[in-house]
């Protein structure tokens, strides 16, 4: 026996069949099964095929119409930001360091950094993100990274709090007592809703001081993210440092990847590890050229990941199809160079979505629990479904309809753990959004009062063309990456 068209109320603590919907599986073959259910019991995915048995009182939901996938996947997001939403649309990744990192990030309090995260992940899971990396490197002290977690704990998704301090060496902040004692308490080992990582980065300095945080990481059996290949900032030396130290293993996240040689794309390779690229971030800041192409060619495993909402969108469609455009795009014009034409593209839609879930899983070495639709998987699964849009049907290729297609705002139904936290494109906890609106306009109001009007607004507009590259973004070291864009005030034209 089953119900149809189930409220709120009826989704708690009972089985629940996805009915007829597309399934992309994610697993290994890859299989689309058509007019298949998805039936959950618990926390776990138990059964997955055509006109499912299942056990009186499951509720069912109307996939008809409608493609049933594995929850997405973000390797790499300032969730911390959010509050900031749009605020450097026309910035540089120059202009980014400048606010962030030499002048205004450092006066976000502890309740900022719980404001944007709160949002950033009520924003997750509405758009069919269920796993999110918050790359958290805003927290100056323990009593920032404890709003973080506090934030990340009342959303009903997946989190790894990946921790960061712009302002202080990591060598530094990971070497406090506090800093321990915080992991200690927060984290519990084999807690797959919120898990632990190390976020810093290595400047290519010779003393390599980063050494040290990674001790730290190696003892607490914490995995690294790093921003690597980011041009003005990190480079080819500090992929050395970390390979010729021992520190490259298949748990290492590089972030961006963008403007590495074929050196430093091999000791990554040789590693295992994977690059989580964020297009929208790298062709629009600077870091470098989208380097999937790149990253392809050495079959190095990719996730997707949105960056900061302070520039970008905060879904994983917008990524998949920046992905796909910058790729092909590069395919094209280096053929055109070599007078060719591409006749066939070699990244496909069904890779940018197998990045926006399976790859994501493994790169948090999650694959066995999430990722796919599998029975005995964890129960992350989203349903993408509208039928009040004229976008969402007729439904011919589902891989390429997800990732040229489908929009947040097609996300119909989201299940986290077993538990439903968006159904009918609205999300369950109904107060949870206006409580972030609160705590997101009293950050603003203090980050206003805070710059003044003039700086406010200067921060927003850059100046056009930008009359002054400041000094090396990062703060705490006096190491020069040595690229032209960090020569202490140097005039441009």
């Amino acid at each position: 026996m089953t119900e149809a068209s189930p409220s709120a109320a009826d989704l708690t603590g009972r089985p629940l069949v996805f009915r007829g919907g597309t399934v992309l599986t994610i697993d290994d073959a890859h299989r689309v099964l058509p007019d298949a259910d998805v039936l959950v019991s618990g926390d776990r995915i138990v059964a997955v095929g055509p006109a499912l048995s299942v056990p009186d009182g499951t509720v069912e939901i109307d996939a008809s119409g409608g493609i049933v996938m594995p929850g997405m996947v973000d390797t790499h997001r300032h969730m911390w930001q959010t509050a900031m939403r749009g605020y450097g649309a026309d910035w540089t990744l120059t202009q980014y360091f400048v606010w962030y990192y030499l002048n205004w990030g450092k006066v976000f309090r502890p309740a900022d950094i719980y404001a944007g995260n709160l949002l950033s992940a009520i924003e997750a899971i509405d758009a069919g993100v269920t796993t999110t990396v918050d790359w958290s490197h805003g927290l100056q002290t323990v009593d920032h990274a404890e709003a973080a977690v506090d934030a990340l704990t009342e959303v009903p998704g997946r989190f790894v709090l990946a921790y960061g301090n712009i302002q202080a060496g990591p060598w530094q902040w990971s070497a406090a007592p506090e800093f321990r004692a915080f992991v200690a308490r927060r984290f519990t080992p084999g807690n797959d809703m919120l898990g632990f990582q190390l976020a810093f980065d290595v400047t290519g300095d010779p003393a390599f001081p980063e050494k040290a945080a990674f001790e730290v990481a190696r003892d607490l059996g914490a995995p690294v993210t790093t921003h690597a290949g980011v041009w003005g900032a990190t480079n080819d030396d500090g992929i050395r440092l970390m390979h010729e130290h021992g520190f490259m293993t298949d748990q290492t996240i590089y972030v961006h990847a963008a403007t590495l040689t074929r050196d430093s794309y091999n000791r990554i390779a040789a590693t295992g590890g994977s690059a989580s690229v964020s297009t929208e971030s790298e062709q629009s800041a600077g870091q470098g050229y989208p380097p999937t192409w790149q990253l392809r060619e050495h079959n190095i495993p990719v996730s997707l990941s949105m960056d900061t909402s302070v520039w970008w969108s905060a879904d994983l469609f917008t990524a998949m199809r920046a992905t796909l455009g910058a790729d092909r795009s590069r395919e094209h014009l280096e053929a055109h160079n070599r007078a060719e034409t591409v006749t066939h593209c070699h990244l496909r839609a069904e890779d940018v979505v197998d990045f926006a879930t399976r790859g994501g899983a493994k790169a948090l070495g999650l694959d066995s629990l999430i990722g796919s639709i599998e029975p005995g998987k964890k129960a992350d699964v989203v349903l993408i479904k509208n039928d009040h849009s004229p976008v969402m049907f007729p439904v011919l290729n589902p891989y390429g309809h997800v990732a040229f297609q489908a929009q947040r705002a097609d996300v119909h139904t989201v299940v986290v753990n077993g538990r439903v936290v968006k159904h009918n494109h609205r999300l369950t906890d109904a107060g949870s959004l206006g409580k972030a609106r609160h705590a997101v306009t009293q950050t603003v109001e203090f980050l206003q009062a805070e710059l003044g009007p003039d700086a406010w607004t200067e921060g927003m507009h850059p100046d056009i063309p930008e009359t002054k590259v400041l000094d090396n973004p990062y703060t705490y070291t006096e190491w020069d990456a040595g690229s032209a864009q960090w020569k202490g005030g140097a005039e441009t034209g």
